[in-house]
């Protein structure tokens, strides 16, 4: 049992932890670990901030990386210690409770399902298709060669697979555009030719596929079945779409290319055998492969329990409908060759497999007609309709896959009161000649970058480690993803002494003798020019780069809320804790003027009310369940650029901070973000130690 509630039937229960690569909605461009569990995503970059998965034999660093690659690419043993560490620190049970005590870290950590957004889990080398289910082969067979002809002389031999095309995956939730090709004029005579044009006969293929892990074997020595399971990493469900009549024409005497290079889509969870090992089974074949017996390579001494007992589900949800009909229902155990076998028979000639490198099962059918895996056996070659229950279309029934309908795949294994599953893989099918939304976001990236090069050039920023003022500029830069010239002033020497000396160049910029002051290259003119005061240079940030992040808010109350609390920062607190006054009340103290107090003492009354003015205001606009940011936006803004380095001097000022709870959520969310990490003091090339 784990200290988060989690439902009975909900796929990610404390025994699955599976891991996947996700981002949130406020920063979708910064994706990393996580875990799944209930409702909720663990996110190890905060885990491994807070020192949580430390001592597990490698660098934790990795599980902080936007792919699962290098983790991956691990031996099995420390994929099992990241597994065991994050479900202690999860069980109710647990003796560690360093996160469970810690209300702060768990509003970091604990990111909503409603708040992610997932990615691909890995980047993909190579992807191998098989063709491993007797049920489905025999099937496929008796349609195009009939029931004596109906499995090839050599299927059950060997598994039968074909490299497919590693590009073309995608994850769940992505768009697949109907393709265009080759189709043959005539069905029944060949030498009529082909015309082009959108495929009329689109279908989905229900299968599961496993990512590789650990090091690569070396080329030329292939994998044994003994190896085999120690290097796949683990498992998810994938919808292997197929264009037939396209593939009818293209695939003699080679096979698939073309009909099935366009989409693949896979589910962004990738749960590990260890959380299936309860779930072993016999396939379909039996406890044993006898009629024929395989080559002993391709033995598997535990074939009686190599498949998995995992129920999967095919949902069609048409352009009209508000709600999925389910199509199919067949089960992993409907293998003959298992996932060992597949992955030694691709080494067998020496091929060297790699971590990240994806092997499908193929087509997954059952016995069945209700449990059928795809389209083509569904309405057995278009010559039978089948049902959508829950759509209101008329008739409500499908030959092949229509324009604007949705595919939803899903599978979970059954335990006593729990289930370990994968979540779904979806996607929706658009007319031939679309663009999916993955093309139309590249697309805006690219008109965004067109926009911001036609801003300011050569940003040159004059600043001290530990200015905030500065650190402001910085986060603002950081989070637009603007690189600039780092000039480093020391404002050593002003602290505690009425010394006038600074560096000579910045006070022929800024009499003021302060920092930040940003330089730059007026992109219409070509002359040098500067700015200083930290929240003028931010505005002018904000309306030089409009295709950035933005740190005003377009709803104009969110925005009116940002520059409030930047306000009370700036205006209330910062005018008190600048240099300039700090030193005069330095030389007060020196000097011993009755009834004045210390510099600390003076800091830490301003500092606290200008706090407890903001916790009561964000407590209300952001509160700690909301996992919002101060100005109760998605994403930091101008407020969380001046709250943040101003909790870094309260910190230093011994400024007790229990009383604003609100207030560190919302800094510890900031500071597991890599702009706020990239702008801290620590990080800059004048910092001191």
């Amino acid at each position: 049992m784990s200290w988060i509630p989690v439902s009975a039937d909900s796929h990610f229960p404390i025994q699955n932890i599976p891991f996947g690569i996700f981002s949130t909605k406020s920063l979708p461009s910064w994706p990393r670990v996580g875990v799944a569990i209930g409702e909720f995503v663990v996110d190890l970059t905060a885990l491994h901030n807070a020192g949580l998965l430390d001592d597990l034999g490698f660098p934790s660093s990795i599980l902080t990386e936007s792919t699962l690659n290098s983790f991956m690419n691990l031996e099995r043993k420390y994929w099992r210690a990241a597994r065991a560490r994050i479900q202690d620190l999860l069980s109710a049970s647990n003796t560690d409770t360093r996160l469970s005590s810690n209300e702060v870290l768990k509003a970091r950590a604990l990111v909503p399902v409603e708040d992610v957004v997932m990615h691909m889990p890995a980047t993909i080398g190579d992807y191998t298709d098989f063709y491993s289910s007797r049920e489905h082969a025999t099937n496929v067979g008796i349609m195009f060669r009939g029931k004596d002809n109906a499995l090839q002389p050599n299927w059950l031999h060997l598994p039968v697979g074909y490299h497919g095309r590693a590009s073309s995956v995608v994850v769940s939730g992505s768009d697949v555009v109907r393709p265009n090709g080759q189709l043959q004029v005539d069905k029944d005579d060949a030498s009529k030719g082909s015309t082009y044009g959108p495929c009329r006969l689109l279908d989905y293929e229900l299968e599961m596929a496993f990512f590789v892990g650990g090091q690569a074997n070396p080329l030329g020595r292939p994998l044994t079945m003994a190896e085999a399971e120690d290097r796949i990493f683990g498992v998810v469900v994938m919808n292997d779409w197929s264009a037939r009549d396209i593939q009818a024409w293209e695939y003699v005497p080679l096979g698939p290319f073309t009909a099935k290079n366009f989409a693949t889509s896979v589910s962004p969870w990738v749960v590990t055998l260890d959380a299936l090992n309860d779930f072993r089974c016999a396939t379909s074949a039996g406890e044993a492969q006898t009629n024929p017996e395989p080559l002993p390579y391709l033995q598997d001494p535990e074939y009686g329990r190599s498949s998995y007992n995992v129920r999967l589900e095919v949902q069609i949800q048409g352009p009209q409908d508000t709600t999925p009909s389910t199509v199919s229902v067949s089960n992993l155990k409907y293998m003959y060759w298992n996932f060992k076998q597949q992955l030694v028979h691709h080494s067998v000639t020496g091929c060297n497999m790699k971590a990240g490198d994806l092997l499908g099962t193929g087509t997954i059918s059952g016995p069945t007609d209700d449990s059928l895996g795809s389209l083509l056996e569904g309405s057995w070659r278009g010559s039978r309709e089948v049902p959508i229950a829950n759509s209101t279309e008329t008739p409500a029934m499908r030959k092949f896959l229509k324009d604007g309908d949705t595919v939803i795949m899903s599978g979970y294994a059954q335990g006593e009161g729990y289930r370990v599953g994968f979540g779904a893989v979806s996607g929706k099918v658009l007319a031939a000649g679309s663009t999916t939304k993955e093309a139309a976001a590249a697309a805006a990236k690219e008109a965004a970058d067109a926009t911001n090069a036609a801003g300011p050039r050569n940003l040159k920023l004059y600043s001290y480690w530990r200015s905030t003022s500065s650190w402001r500029v910085r986060l603002a830069l950081a989070l637009k993803g603007l690189s600039y010239e780092y000039a480093a002033i020391d404002l050593l020497p002003l602290v505690g002494n009425t010394t006038e000396l600074i560096d000579a160049e910045l006070r022929a910029k800024n009499p003021l003798d302060q920092v930040p002051l940003l330089e730059f290259t007026d992109a219409q003119t070509g002359e040098t020019q500067s700015l200083t005061q930290s929240l003028a240079i931010i505005e002018f940030l904000e309306e030089a780069y409009p295709a950035t992040h933005k740190v005003l808010p377009t709803c104009i109350t969110q925005r009116a809320r940002a520059r409030q609390i930047a306000e009370i920062v700036n205006s209330s607190i910062q005018p008190l804790q600048n240099l300039y006054v700090l030193r005069q009340v330095k030389t007060v103290e020196l000097i011993g003027v009755p009834g004045e107090t210390d510099v600390k003492a003076f800091s830490q009354q301003v500092i606290v009310r200008g706090l407890t003015a903001i916790e009561a205001l964000v407590s209300k606009y952001a509160p700690v369940e909301s996992n919002r940011f101060a100005a109760g936006t998605l994403s930091p803004s101008l407020a969380d650029i001046c709250l943040v380095p101003q909790i870094y001097n309260a910190r230093r000022q011994n400024v007790d901070l229990s009383a604003y709870p609100t207030i560190n959520a919302i800094v510890a969310r900031c500071e597991a973000l890599p702009a706020f990490q990239q702008a801290a003091p620590q990080n800059q090339p004048d910092a001191k130690n």
